[in-house]
């Protein structure tokens, strides 16, 4: 593999061929997307070893220092082969990427192979192909947040830092000494905290970048108008705070601060400046002198760098791991724009020529970004697109399908879960429903069953779950209980050979998807049904038959405005229960594909910032695209559903399952009424199962659009992550 290098004797700087590291235990293999270039310290590290070797003794009064005390200890020949040694050496560059876990080393169980993944460390997070980077410094990235953009994290995270010792209040005034890349985040997170911000920079190109950022004023330093700036939004009275982003060999920064600041105001050191404090000025005020020390606590500990050892969280709140992963966090919901600091993006084979512009003065920039084999400006290359497998269907076993019921039968339905969806929307319709017979109610919880019982009929209430999979009268089980648990639940009922309704999402993982497969492939059961209700809805059944065949490919649009979800709903626990669109997505997917006619073969997902709003391209084989559109900023009293499909001069518009309508260039064709109330297709829905399940015919649905109805649902995440469209591509 290749690795950006230099010689701190000579100066040179090479890209050379190293041999790939090592996964050892404790951490994970990283192939490398994209590593930031940090414009201050890697610069100042890269014109140190151009200067001579007195210019480096001065640079470096800490090494002297080492120098004269390995020559008391060890004397000058040998203290004089230790150092040249060392300096006449290869040295790495970079602390700051974003990749792909390629490998993952015993211990770690946060993440796997696939997953994108923030990286951190000047012995880790190198410009290189690949690194091994131990669970303390690396954090996963958000869906939603491009790999350029998660790039930043250690950067951001030493800036996020740096605001956590100002110390910083709701309505304070903030000056930012310093405005590069560091300080440049240091503007944004105060903003975002609802701190007003001066900054000072001898560039104008800095300044305007700072002020189109969020800070209230910026200019030189050495001219009145950030003095006056300061006075205007503090009353005459000075900062709360002073961060130190500037580097270099003035005492400017330090004595700005004691003039500009509040008494008893608080000045941090970020960056790596003179530090001359005027005596007088400092105690006068009473100034409170802080270090920001990089990333935050646990930084240069190797028990909890190396070894993993975290702090606990009720002493240390946050850890440079913890900073690290907030910062991501920060930049994916929109409350930090990394995008307007990216000066240039250089391809890794550049590299060499990328450092000799900048330390020339011939590229000036804020942020420059290593962009690495199979990655374009927004992810990965189109010849190199994420894929993912659609596990294969196994084929149906003869002799398995339920048998065949008389006509005076009934079939008998347990329902595992009895929340609201199932009270409300399919219970209603079972109970009225002849030759229905609902035989068995599983909950967690005994009252709940016995609702449940009351309420529908049920003969029998019980939490045993075993007891109902194995109860041989019972034909069918519903399985409506919360996202997390389906694929587990089916899963089991399939196998003990029972046809299974499961509201929708059938999965939540790429490996659940495929774990109930291989339960269809095991017990030769392929008696499944997801609840995808929209395709049976008989508004838009009829308008399909309307609208007709088509021969050309067709372009439909979904708009899905859902709406925001009560705070503490179950729908918000993304950790446990998928994201909000994974556990309702599969709906829209699901009628696109049923007015198109085809399954999906890849998927393009793109996140709005700071919200959960979603735009989701699908792509058919015949060219047809759809286009979900799903928001939940929307208004309250705008129809939740509207959808447009277009094809030979056709247009066909269903408006929330209340009227439809159909285009045919001659004509206009409207649904006759209005019905009495939506509906969205459960009655006809459970009918086709019912009867499914009674005469042993086939499922109204095959169970191959169930599987790539589900795969281009968890699709999304995976081109999210990548920034890219994902193909799906049926497993061999």
């Amino acid at each position: 593999m290749k690795q950006v290098v230099q010689n701190y004797k000579s100066g040179e700087l090479a890209l050379l061929d190293v041999p790939v590291p090592g996964c050892k235990p404790g951490g994970v293999l990283v192939r490398t997307s994209y590593s930031l270039i940090s414009t201050g310290t890697e610069l100042m590290k890269v014109s140190e070893a151009g200067m001579s070797m007195l210019g480096k003794a001065r640079s470096r009064p800490d090494q002297v220092a080492k120098v004269v005390q390995s020559v008391a200890t060890n004397g000058v020949p040998a203290t004089y082969r230790k150092v040249m040694g060392k300096l006449d050496s290869y040295t790495p560059l970079g602390y700051s990427l974003c990749g792909v876990v390629e490998q993952v080393g015993a211990g770690i169980d946060d993440v796997k192979a696939g997953d994108l993944v923030a990286c951190a460390g000047n012995e880790h997070a190198l410009h290189a192909e690949l690194n091994w980077v131990p669970k303390n410094l690396y954090a996963p990235v958000p869906d939603g947040l491009a790999p350029r953009h998660a790039a930043f994290g250690t950067v951001g995270s030493i800036a996020l830092q740096g605001v956590r010792q100002g110390e910083s209040r709701l309505g304070e005034v903030a000056l930012v000494v310093g405005l590069g890349l560091i300080g440049q985040l240091v503007v944004q997170l105060l903003t975002a905290s609802g701190v007003r911000v001066v900054g000072a920079d001898p560039d104008p190109a800095r300044c305007e970048l700072a002020e189109r950022l969020g800070a209230a004023a910026c200019g030189d330093p050495a001219s009145p108008a950030v003095a006056g700036a300061v006075a205007e939004l503090t009353g005459g009275h000075g900062v709360d705070q002073v961060y130190l982003a500037a580097g270099g060999g003035s005492n400017q920064p330090v004595e700005l601060a004691a003039r500009l600041c509040r008494d008893r105001g608080r000045v941090v050191d970020i960056g790596k400046c003179r530090l001359d404090l005027p005596w007088n000025a400092y105690y006068e005020k009473e100034l409170d002198v802080r270090f920001s020390r990089s990333y935050g606590p646990g930084r240069y500990d190797p028990e909890y760098e190396l070894e993993g050892r975290d702090y606990p969280i009720g002493y240390v709140r946050w850890t440079e791991r913890r900073n690290l992963a907030c910062f991501l966090d920060l930049a994916a919901r929109g409350r930090v724009d990394v995008e307007p600091l990216i000066s240039h993006t250089a391809a890794f084979d550049d590299a060499v020529e990328t450092y000799r512009r900048l330390e020339d003065g011939e590229l000036k920039a804020v942020a420059v970004l290593f962009r690495y084999p199979g990655q374009d400006a927004g992810g990965r290359s189109p010849a190199e697109a994420p894929v993912v497998n659609v596990p294969a269907v196994p084929a149906p076993v003869p002799g398995k399908r339920s048998p065949v019921r008389g006509a005076r039968t009934p079939v008998r339905l347990a329902f595992v879960g009895a929340g609201n969806y199932a009270s409300s929307m399919l219970l209603p319709h079972l109970a009225q429903r002849d030759g229905v017979e609902l035989s068995t109610v599983v909950t967690t919880t005994a009252l709940s069953a016995a609702n449940a019982q009351r309420k529908f009929g049920f003969a029998k209430a019980t939490t045993d779950l075993d007891a109902v999979l194995g109860d041989a009268s019972v034909d069918a089980v519903f399985v409506v209980t919360r996202h997390s648990s389906h694929a587990e639940l089916t899963r089991k009922a399939l196998q003990a050979g029972k046809a299974v309704f499961v509201e929708k999402p059938l999965a939540l993982t790429e490996d659940e998807l495929a774990g109930v497969l291989a339960a269809v492939e095991e017990s030769g059961n392929d008696r499944l049904q997801v609840g995808f209700n929209r395709r049976f809805a008989p508004l838009l059944q009829q308008a399909g038959q309307r609208f007709g065949a088509r021969s050309g490919p067709a372009s439909l649009r979904y708009l899905v405005n859902a709406g925001r979800l009560d705070h503490g709903s179950w729908y918000l626990r993304q950790d446990t229960e998928g994201s909000r669109f994974a556990g309702e997505g599969g709906h829209f997917i699901d009628t696109a594909s049923r007015l198109i006619g085809a399954d999906p073969v890849s998927v393009y997902a793109l996140a709005a910032s700071g919200n959960e709003d979603l735009q989701v391209v699908l792509g058919y084989p015949d060219g047809s695209t759809a286009t979900i559109s799903y928001v939940t900023t929307g208004a309250s009293g705008f129809p939740k559903e509207t959808l447009d499909l277009v094809a030979d001069g056709k247009v066909l518009q269903l408006d929330d399952f209340v009227r439809t309508s159909v285009y045919d260039g001659r004509k206009r064709w409207v649904s006759s009424r209005l019905p009495k109330a939506r509906d969205k297709g459960q009655s006809a829905e459970l009918a086709a199962f019912v009867r499914a399940v009674r005469t042993g015919g086939p499922m109204s649905v095959p169970l191959r659009s169930l599987v790539a109805t589900t795969a281009a649902t968890l699709a999304v995440r995976a081109s999210l992550a990548a920034g890219a469209p994902v193909t799906l591509a049926e497993a061999r």
